[in-house]
């Protein structure tokens, strides 16, 4: 074909335009996808990269007393955080405030890492960074890229110290708290309860985050804030009221041994309303708001006396003689004894049992006694026959029942289960099947041995020895007990109220006498408890008015040396409930108040020696 011909150049010249027309007509078809079709969404796109979300944290629900008093409240405080375009441009910003907002290495080595978690969000730097700083630092705004300065709402905690192990304290949430279902909804950097009411019901006070925007340039740097249109105002959590009475509370702080190591735990028996718990030593939660420094972090959860564990529910003691009554009680359901019984040794300050002699707190003995004055005098001698009689598979079964095994069911985070052997099986693996012998009864039977109890678990069994049908709920703060959860003693009227006129003579003329009160009539229990690492621990449990108990409080007291030392705070928290401030001054005791000699502990063995030869009784 010759190109050269006219007819040829006009066929290239219509191939040309032709291939002109359909380029341009595939760059319009782009130009108005692009320009029409998808105009919104690359408009979307330039304002994400234009506009940066700022989370605005809600403010947390108030946590009351049951008369409306606040334990737990917000103030105003400051937040700064950052926005950066990159890891490295952080690093050079935080160097470059370090000074004004006294930032330390380790301070910037967790901005760092919140950065890394989060890169797209603003970094908070302080969460609760003072007036001077803040002020600082906004004079400063134009050199400082990235600089986001809010108001956010602070924790306070008015009562401090008194009700910290109730109350709690809050904290940024951590990585494995992210992943955990009690912090449901939550997201890195979130203010969450970490410990107390604060924990346990963070989903009802927490609220729920707005959020606004900030325009940023190319740099990352803080042009304006975008227009309220775009703003999604926080709300604001649930505000919750608590059964605590501050004032009984404050009174038993004001009133436990100054120095000491222990619990408190104010109960009545008929709802399971916890009117006071108090923990020793205790913590400033005021502390935790916008970060605990870890050098303190450290020294709390280092320190010898535990200020961070609640003594009432997170702490094991042998229950020693107010476990009596729990012995007590199963043996007369079993109809092995009654009030009037007696048994067939009397006390002589001691029991030989094989070559082991196990000894009575009483040196010179009690002679004999039947059930209501071995509770009364809390005789051991009484109690180690009538653990055998009892025996040890049955004793074992009836624990149980009791519920001495699980957790009392109150609403406070980490609650720490008992610990009682579930069967004889225990003995076998700890000592092999010839290593034990029925001994083990013995001790068990006097609080002792493989048996160690929560103050709140035996502050509930004695609101069943306080309530006329025997039974008790579960203890609870916020939201009431669940009626099928009652625990049941399983006595008949009579035999409870025989009962409860034993634990009325512990007080009035027993082992707990120096701490009577004139005109009120109150039951209770008094108990020593070994500890391998120094004096005895102390135990009280008493509740009134006998004729009609409406509050059961239980106390131990580390190192008191014997549980008739503890009874005077225990009469005078009682007191103080039932009539009011007059009723009772507070004032720290003194946990060395003279004592009857007659109630003056001895040492028991805590376990069988397994080289004792065996016994033709020891269940096979």
């Amino acid at each position: 074909m010759n190109w050269h011909h006219p007819h040829a150049v006009t066929r290239r010249g219509e191939l040309g335009r032709l291939l002109v027309v359909v380029v341009f007509g595939f760059l319009i078809l782009a130009f108005f996808r692009v320009q029409v079709l998808s105009s919104s969404r690359y408009r979307l796109q330039s304002e994400e990269n234009r506009l940066r979300p700022v989370r605005i944290p809600a403010p947390r629900g108030q946590i009351t007393d049951r008369h409306g008093t606040v334990l737990a409240e917000n103030v105003p405080g400051y937040t700064v955080a950052l926005i950066a375009s990159s890891g490295d441009s952080l690093r050079a910003t935080l160097g470059r405030i370090a000074g004004i907002a006294r930032l330390d290495s380790a301070q910037i080595a967790r901005t760092l890492a919140r950065y890394q978690r989060r890169p797209f969000d603003p970094v908070t730097v302080l969460s609760d960074a003072e007036f001077e700083i803040v002020s600082t630092l906004e004079e400063r705004r134009a050199w400082i890229p990235g600089l986001v300065i809010q108001s956010e709402p602070k924790r306070r905690y008015p009562f401090g110290e008194i009700a910290a192990h109730v109350v709690g304290y809050v904290g940024e949430i951590s990585e494995s708290e992210l992943n955990s279902d009690a912090f449901r909804g939550a997201r890195a950097g979130m203010i969450v309860g970490q410990d107390g009411l604060e924990r346990a019901y963070d989903s009802l006070i927490r609220g729920e985050e707005g959020v606004r925007f900030v325009e940023v340039d190319a740099l990352g740097r803080t042009v304006r804030e975008a227009g309220d249109e775009t703003r999604l105002e926080a709300q604001p959590g649930n505000t919750v009221r608590t059964t605590i009475d501050i004032g009984l509370q404050q009174h038993v702080a004001e009133a436990f041994p100054l120095g000491r190591r222990g619990g408190v735990a104010v109960m009545d028996p008929r709802t399971g309303e916890m009117l006071a718990l108090y923990s020793s030593p205790t913590y400033d939660p005021n502390g935790f708001v916008g970060g605990l420094d870890p050098a303190i972090w450290q020294v709390l959860s280092q320190a010898e006396d535990s200020p961070l564990l609640n003594r009432v529910v997170q702490a094991r003691y042998p229950p020693a003689s107010p476990w009596k009554l729990v012995v007590a009680s199963m043996a007369m359901k079993r109809g092995l004894v009654g009030l009037g019984s007696q048994m067939p040794i009397p006390c002589t300050g001691g029991m030989r049992y094989y070559n082991r002699y196990f000894r009575c707190w009483r040196v010179q003995g009690h002679g004999v006694l039947n059930l209501a004055e071995a509770i009364q005098h809390s005789c051991d001698v009484y109690f180690y026959q009538l653990g055998l009689r009892l025996q040890l598979a049955n004793m074992l079964h009836d624990v149980g029942e009791l519920g001495f095994r699980d957790v009392s069911g109150i609403d406070l985070p980490n609650e720490i289960q008992p610990i009682f052997p579930p069967s004889t099986e225990y003995y076998n693996r700890r000592y092999g099947p010839r290593g034990w012998t029925n001994a083990v009864t013995l001790n068990l039977a006097i609080g002792q041995g493989e048996n160690a109890q929560t103050l709140i678990g035996m502050t509930r069994f004695y609101a069943m020895m306080a309530n006329p049908d025997g039974t008790a709920p579960e203890p609870w703060f916020v939201e009431p007990a669940d009626v099928r959860n009652r625990r049941r003693v399983g006595l008949d009227p009579d035999a409870l109220g025989g009962l409860r006129e034993a634990l009325v003579a512990v007080v009035a003329r027993g082992t707990a006498a120096g701490a009577r009160v004139e005109n009120l009539r109150i039951a209770g229990k008094t108990g020593t408890a070994q500890n391998p690492h120094g004096p005895d621990h102390g135990w009280f449990i008493g509740f009134a008015p006998a004729e009609d108990p409406q509050v059961v409080v239980g106390a131990i007291v580390e190192f008191a040396e014997h549980g008739s030392a503890v009874a005077p705070l225990v009469t005078q928290i009682i007191t103080r409930h039932l009539y009011g401030a007059r009723g009772a001054s507070p004032r720290a005791l003194d946990v060395d108040l003279d004592v009857p000699a007659d109630s003056a502990p001895q040492p028991l063995p805590i376990l069988p020696d397994p080289t004792t030869r065996r016994d033709p009784t020891r269940p096979r």
